[in-house]
């Protein structure tokens, strides 16, 4: 058994949280970040590299690999060689054998054993097939299982993962990149314990405020603090708390509270703004939205005659239904929504108040957030036998609802029971130039102001649009980007990332500066959805929601993230001299590769993306530009 001292010695990655008056302090993994004003040519010494299978720990990648080789038969290069693997992949491959590992479990033939030891006796060579790379080939371990690994920011050390085409890596905005990556990881881990500890979890009814002189106190075992003295007991050690360990201790005990309280302005935020009126005639004007959910609705008798109804977000009871629960976040449109469902006599028990001879009402109205009703009205779990909701946001995901519908749907609906809509689809394409603001501004009342132009359009490459996109101006097919199966998919899953190729839109109808000698220019990619009703649930009438540029425009539009630089492709084969860069006129690309990656982002409702971008031409060379970053919030 180790000594106090040596156990003490281990907890250099650990973290101490204490509230805003130093009172109180909590202990928790991770002290890297203690030394993150620390000069930055100490970092690569003070991290901490834990080995996969067992607990020893190395100041180095090479010597983690190394032991990991020597000892437990893992040969992490040979196999990120003989596999092909990317960065992703390396990343992913981490994580699933992290959480193999904490299972007792082998990581490469799945045998369950009884302990670690058991497991480290277990551990054998490995033959490298692509059958093995399905074990990790799932985007939940996207996640690290390990909060503050260093080794998934140590790839960068290693070989290049990108094609040979890929420009020159600047080292010194790589390592900034890597150092910004680590402290993000870092304070998600935050905002994560934040959200999921009851202790901390911020109460949504503003008639409930948090007690600010309440002090929440969070004690790990073996472990014993001197709250009101700069002195700590950890394992029996004492150890003297510097100031500026204290000032750090209490700022990050603030952020967590802090993010809980962002989180809390963010949802009140967003749900206020469905309180005017406005978006809500948008919404009601918007003929694709209101025919899809009427014909879903309404033309579904079987689904809806006598049926308990969950609408999360305020919906109408014209269907038959015996019930709805209809529940909003807006105190406002909850207001707006009972009064209307009491003026047409559809409010629960309202008709027989009035003595008529009108079928009882069926609407209960309840303002609040889904994942809090329960404080104020009593619902039987698995009970609902149709969940009804329209959660989309732009590019699907911006501010949507899903996780709150997906809450509802696990703790409401019955099995078996039906969620409207049933699936979603993301869809991509290229489009042209006329989707820029470039032929604006090359001819404004005959003054040529094309250098307007092309700065708008190189801001336009750092920042998301939403706008309807006229369909001549799509100059490549369409593919499909993700799906979604709302009766099956987990939250996690609004996290992915998915590889589509842009083919050249054959016979495309664009402005004639967009073809010249066989040649399209694509300017960036448009994202846009669709929501179907499908058969599965709406037997009677199924119905499908779009937001394609090729059908009716919707409120929602399409979202536009543009190239850096636009990209040359020719669905035919051009006399392109080999030299020349691909993606060029003098070297058009016959397709365009593109890895998208949709995270909901730190900012609560937001989303970020990522765009990587290769060309790739007939002779299959290719062109490689660097990854983009967009924030949509």
């Amino acid at each position: 058994m180790a000594s106090n001292s040596e156990k003490f010695n281990k907890l250099e990655d650990s973290d101490f949280d204490i509230d805003e008056d130093g009172d109180d302090l909590e202990i928790d993994q991770g002290w890297n970040d203690w030394n993150a004003d620390e000069n930055d040519d100490n970092a690569d010494e003070d991290s901490e590299f834990k080995c996969l299978f067992c607990e020893f720990s190395f100041s180095s990648c090479d010597s983690l690999l190394q032991h990991c080789c020597s000892i437990h038969h893992f040969d992490f290069p040979l196999l990120k060689k003989s596999l092909g693997l990317d960065f992703y992949g390396c990343f992913k491959l981490v994580n699933y054998i992290r959480a193999m590992v904490a299972q007792n479990t082998c990581w490469s033939c799945g045998h369950q054993c009884k302990s670690n030891q058991e497991l480290l006796n277990h551990l054998h060579e490995t033959n490298f097939s692509e059958e093995l790379m399905l074990l990790w080939d799932d985007d939940k371990y996207l996640q690290p299982f390990m909060e503050g690994d260093s080794l998934l920011y140590s790839f960068d050390q290693d070989e290049d993962f990108e094609d040979e085409c890929m420009p020159p890596v600047d080292e010194e905005e790589l390592s900034r990149i890597v150092g910004e990556a680590k402290e993000l990881s870092r304070l998600l881990g935050d905002v994560q314990k934040v959200c999921s500890d009851d202790e901390m979890m911020v109460d949504a009814d503003s008639s409930s405020p948090i007690d600010s002189n309440k002090k929440v106190t969070k004690v790990m075992p073996s472990t014993s603090i001197a709250s009101s003295s700069r002195e700590a007991m950890v394992n029996g050690v004492e150890c003297d708390l510097s100031d500026k360990m204290q000032k750090n201790l209490s700022l990050r005990a603030s952020f967590g509270r802090v993010a809980a309280s962002e989180i809390k302005k963010v949802n009140e935020s967003y749900f206020g703004s469905y309180s005017s009126f406005g978006i809500h005639r948008e919404m009601l004007s918007d003929k694709a939205r209101m025919d899809s959910y009427s014909q879903a609705i309404l033309k579904n008798p079987s689904l809806f005659g006598g049926a308990a109804v969950m609408d999360v977000g305020c919906g109408t009871a014209q269907a038959g239904a015996s019930r709805v629960i209809a529940v909003d976040a807006s105190e406002k449109m909850a207001a707006v929504a009972t009064q209307i469902a009491k003026d047409n006599g559809f409010l629960r028990n309202e008709s027989i108040c009035k003595g008529n001879n009108q079928s009882p009402g069926v609407v209960e109205v309840i303002h609040g957030m889904i994942e809090d009703i329960e404080k104020s009205v009593s619902i039987e779990p698995h009970t609902i036998d149709v969940l009804l909701s329209e959660w989309m946001g732009y590019c699907l995901l911006y501010e949507s609802m899903l996780s709150s519908v997906l809450f509802a749907r696990d703790r409401w609906l019955k099995p078996g029971g039906a969620i409207l809509p049933d699936i979603a689809t993301m869809f991509a394409a290229g489009f042209g130039r006329g989707c820029t603001s470039l032929p604006f501004w090359e001819n404004v009342f005959g003054i040529d102001m094309s250098s307007v132009g092309k700065e708008l359009v190189k801001d336009a490459a750092e920042f998301p649009i939403v706008d309807v996109v006229n369909s001549h101006d799509i100059v490549t097919e369409t593919a499909t980007l993700k799906n979604f199966d709302l009766a099956t998919m987990k939250i996690e899953d609004m996290d992915f990332t998915s590889s589509i190729e842009l083919q050249p839109k054959l016979g495309s109808v664009t402005e004639l500066s967009d073809v010249k000698n066989g040649v399209t220019w694509c300017h960036g990619v448009v994202l846009w959805f669709d929501t179907g009703f499908t058969s599965r649930f709406c037997k009677e009438m199924p119905a499908n929601l779009s937001t394609s540029p090729y059908t009716l425009k919707t409120h929602w539009s399409q979202t536009i993230f543009t190239f850096r630089e636009p990209i040359a492709l020719s669905s035919g084969r051009l006399d392109a001299k080999s030299s020349a860069v691909v993606g060029t006129d003098s070297c058009p690309a016959s397709k365009i590769e593109v890895r998208i990656s949709i995270v909901r982002a730190q900012q609560h409702r937001a989303i970020d993306i990522s765009l990587e971008t290769s060309a790739v031409s007939h002779d299959c060379r290719r062109q490689a530009w660097p990854v983009q970053i967009f924030n949509l919030s």
